[in-house]
């Protein structure tokens, strides 16, 4: 099930940062309800075009987009995604 969802948090790379995926991908983590959260961006135009922003160092960035579970991790569609003011 898709939720619509807005995302605010630390924006790194997934391998290159946080030593979790074998390719770059960009992953959001965050804190909800007390609890660290990590969405993970879907492979899209979006957030290709956006990965260079966190790929070498951390950003604060804020994303919206459709989230969903998929092998028990949040996987966020990105239709917006920007580095935080």
């Amino acid at each position: 099930m898709q939720r619509r969802s807005r995302v605010t948090g630390e924006g790194a790379c997934a391998k290159c940062s946080m030593h979790e995926t074998e390719d770059c991908q960009t992953a959001i983590t965050t804190t909800e309800n007390g609890q660290k959260v990590v969405y993970y961006l879907a492979d899209n135009a979006v957030s290709e075009n956006f990965h260079k922003n966190v790929c070498k160092a951390p950003a604060k960035v804020t994303a919206t987009g459709t989230v969903e579970m998929k092998d028990g991790k949040n996987i966020l569609t990105a239709s917006k995604i920007e580095v935080a003011q």
